[in-house]
């Protein structure tokens, strides 16, 4: 079996890029890559390091697309072995970003390496979007990017996340889509006062109890064939002093929703308010937008990428939209169709985070044969 990947992950696993830092991961990929004609550009944005690399000036466009950016190890006494000092162990490599991601970026470099020495003369064009802001605040990384090219109307036509996508074995799930994301900041205020005069105060615990047992009880929607029921979840909550003969003041609450394409948050924002008005909650409520729903149904991106996997693995896959948020959501927006494929996700931001080996390899076949059957077919 060909070290190639095997030897680029461990490169990059050795840079210690905790979120946003990126720790020279993407000038190792660029240099790769400006040996097989791509034309590199660095786009830092405040903390963030990005890189658009792009080989070719004709449509249609696949862009490899995934961050160098890791999640902090936590405590290194808790690791078998240093997380920033890639090791083989039982045929697993060991490290922090082995499975997310820095092996999908390394099997993407060596797919496109080997693709473009076979076939220098293929059909569009290939790019590799890479941020350092994907485990941060997301806010000067891909969605940036992706700004600066809508600016100059360069399009995108298949994108593909490495994302660890797969659950027990290697491609078994795609991601085709994800749930939007949409965040509430809530604070129900009150009158701070003794316990022991309660006609004295106003507690906005016991205001907004009610409400919030009505919000966590609602049915949002019913989902679809792709989506599941919209998620309300509370995530925070806080009030008071700390002392038990203190009515609090004000009552602070974070919550979540993860919606389906069956509700916009619009309508979500609209229902919430609703709600919290018709308790009769004296309130200030905050919302962030972290990402919309998208979906990318059957067409040639997914076409390509079961097959691939199906040759190169002998399994069929299984295209689900379940998860958390990834870049994916500002990359969709802009017509593009999205698949995320990569490694085992069993130990991603765990402690003693490992890929197998061989999976690698075959992540890397995986890629290649997309880009053979969308490039060359």
């Amino acid at each position: 079996m060909s070290q190639q990947v095997l030897e680029l992950a461990k490169e990059l696993i050795s840079r210690a890029s905790v979120t946003p830092l990126d720790e020279g991961c993407q000038a190792l990929m660029a240099e790769r890559l400006a040996k097989l004609g791509f034309a590199n550009e660095s786009m830092v944005f405040e903390d963030t390091t990005n890189l658009w690399s792009r080989r070719g000036t004709e449509g249609p466009v696949f862009c490899f697309a995934g961050h160098t950016d890791v999640v902090p190890p936590g405590d290194l006494t808790n690791w078998h072995t240093p997380p920033f000092e890639p090791v083989v162990i039982d045929d697993y490599l060991h490290g922090r970003g082995a499975a997310d991601m820095k092996g999908s970026l390394a099997a993407m470099v060596v797919a496109t390496e080997r693709f473009v020495t076979a076939h220098p003369n293929h059909q569009g064009s290939i790019a590799f979007l890479i941020t350092s802001d994907e485990e941060g605040p997301f806010i000067n990384g891909t969605t940036r990017v992706i700004d600066t090219l809508e600016e100059r109307n360069e399009k995108i036509t298949w994108a593909l996340v490495g994302e660890p996508s797969s659950t027990l074995k290697l491609g078994d799930v795609v991601k085709n889509g994800r749930r939007g994301s949409l965040t509430g900041n809530l604070v129900v205020k009150g009158i701070q006062g003794h316990v022991a005069y309660p006609h004295l105060a106003d507690n906005p615990v016991h205001k907004a109890a009610p409400a919030l047992a009505e919000l966590a009880a609602m049915q949002w929607d019913k989902g679809n064939e792709f989506f599941p029921p919209t998620s309300f979840q509370i995530a925070n909550i806080n009030g008071g002093t700390g002392a038990s003969n203190v009515i609090p003041g004000e009552l602070k609450v974070m919550f979540n929703f993860r919606y389906s394409t069956e509700v916009t948050a619009e309508e979500l924002i609209k229902r919430v308010e609703n709600i919290l008005d018709a308790h009769g909650l004296n309130y200030e409520l905050g919302w962030i937008f972290n990402g919309l729903p998208f979906l990318t149904g059957d067409g040639p991106l997914l076409e390509a990428t079961r097959q691939a996997i199906k040759e190169v693995t002998g399994s069929e896959t299984d295209p689900q939209t379940s998860g958390g948020t990834s870049d994916g959501r500002f990359i969709a927006p802009t017509g593009a169709q999205v698949i995320e494929l990569g490694p085992v996700n069993a130990t991603i931001h765990k402690v003693n985070e490992c890929v197998k080996v061989a999976d690698l390899e075959l992540l890397a076949q995986c890629y290649q044969r997309i880009l053979e059957k969308l490039l060359l077919e």
